[in-house]
């Protein structure tokens, strides 16, 4: 007879396997490798759009100095990342001062895992985007329970006050000098947090930091990617364990369509046009999609008339591809001016295939009149999700989780719109939802709607 492990040895040794620290659950990528800083540089809290303005080489010499030292690092006040971080038992640890850890890579759409360890006084923090900031910090600190702490970790902290997701739903931290565990969704703006398995932040714009102080029309939502940074301060904190996860756009829909979705009617069946008036014969269903036959166009209504409301749908766009959410409209007419107004579905880059464009003609705008945030869909060829809002005078349009348009049109300056149209419907109070197509075979699936 073979001698056979003890069961208690079996277990120990099968823990063992398990605890493995650095090496990734599958289908996720490790940001530390457990031994050196490879792959990270260091950057503060700093708008992380001044990377945008930098050249290929200025980068890369701003990122050499943030790990060895020089000139560019000591404009910032702080010393480069070697003097404030090392790497001691498979453990990232750092003092409590300097440059914060940033990924060399920019992410989008993610699910991340990190673990994290803090002492006394601790105060940090996870940035996504290159935004703060998901808070960690000693929820025991009485000096900074007028700020939180006393609360809890996980909460997105400089979100505007009262903003979702500001405080985390409960207190989930550990007892300090013990191991953390977070774990991260983020779709678009929208960010969900899990601290050692509760959650504490549940699907929540993170805003942006760095537009806070701007008026709300010129706030931007964060950028579609950017870097991932570890930030300390405070005291000693240890990192292990840091994975990452890239979503991509059909699993980022799903995520966005199960949220807040009680309420919600189909208005297409997938299978014909049963429901929708007007330009019937210049669109056909195909692969259970609603696509504007090519070189075809006019609206696409509802039978229903709605007042206020919220229209999800997902569209996927060929290269230069033009089509509207008309909004509040009549049965006839241009709804860009005699409904309440054409919200665009078009091509981020459309330029490069069409020509010149107006601000306000670019995906999401409220045609002529209020232009929106570019820079939020899918590449073409991949499904987009969006929902609009739609309150009295007011629109708000949410595209992949990142809120590219909300205006009143009602404080819209008639003298200010595109060539200075009128648009006599802008003020409609009621009217059908539907498509406004434009010759390009932009498709539409998933069409719900709700009435508020």
């Amino acid at each position: 007879m073979k001698p056979t492990l003890p069961l208690f040895a079996f277990i120990l040794l099968f823990s063992s396997i398990q605890a493995a620290d650095n090496q990734p659950p599958a289908g996720f990528t490790a940001l530390f490798n457990g031994k050196d800083l490879q792959g990270w540089f260091g950057w503060g809290t700093r708008d992380p759009r001044d990377l945008l303005t930098m050249s290929s080489e200025e980068i890369a010499e701003y990122k050499k100095q943030s790990v060895e030292g020089g000139p560019l690092i000591n404009k910032t006040g702080k010393e480069h990342i070697n003097a404030h971080w090392k790497v001691e038992n498979g453990e990232l640890v750092n003092d409590g001062q300097g440059l914060y850890l940033t990924t060399g890579k920019d992410y989008g759409n993610v699910e991340l895992l990190v673990d994290y360890k803090t002492l006394p006084h601790g105060d940090s923090g996870i940035y996504l985007r290159g935004v703060p900031q998901i808070q960690i910090w000693d929820f025991t600190d009485e000096k900074k329970f007028a700020h939180g702490a006393h609360l809890g970790s996980g909460g997105l902290w400089n979100n505007n006050k009262n903003s979702p997701g500001r405080d985390p739903l409960v207190k989930a931290d550990k007892p300090l000098g013990e191991w953390n565990h977070i774990r991260i969704v983020m779709v678009g703006s929208r960010v969900s947090v899990w601290l050692n398995e509760k959650l504490v932040v549940d699907h929540a714009v993170l805003d942006n930091f760095f537009d806070k102080k701007k008026p709300d029309e010129k706030r931007l939502p964060i950028l579609p990617r950017g870097p991932i940074q570890l930030q300390t301060h405070g005291s000693e904190i240890r990192w292990k364990n840091v994975f990452v996860r890239e979503i991509g756009s059909d699993e980022a829909s799903q995520i966005l369509a199960s949220k807040s979705a009680e309420g919600y009617v189909p208005l297409f069946n997938g299978k014909d046009l049963t429901g929708w008036q007007g330009a019937v014969d210049n669109y056909e269903v195909k692969d259970g999609a609603i696509v504007c036959k090519p070189g075809k166009g006019g609206n696409l209504l509802t039978k229903d008339e709605y007042a206020d409301f919220q229209a999800r749908v997902e569209f996927k766009l060929p290269p230069g591809g033009n089509n509207g959410l008309a909004i509040r409209c009549p049965l006839e007419g241009n709804t860009a001016y005699v409904g309440m107004t054409e919200l665009q579905v078009l091509d981020d880059n459309y330029e490069k295939v069409k020509g010149k464009l107006d601000l306000r003609q670019a995906h999401g705008s409220a045609y002529g009149m209020v232009a929106a945030a570019r820079g939020y869909q899918h590449p073409i060829g991949e499904w987009n999700f969006q929902e609009v809002t739609i309150k009295g005078s007011t629109i708000k349009v949410e595209l992949n989780g990142s809120v590219i348009l909300d205006c009143d049109l009602g404080k819209v300056d008639m003298e200010t719109v595109m060539a200075k149209s009128k648009h006599p419907g802008k003020d409609r109070s009621s009217g059908f939802f539907g498509f406004a197509g434009h010759d390009d075979p932009v498709q539409f699936r998933n069409v719900q709607v709700r009435k508020l």
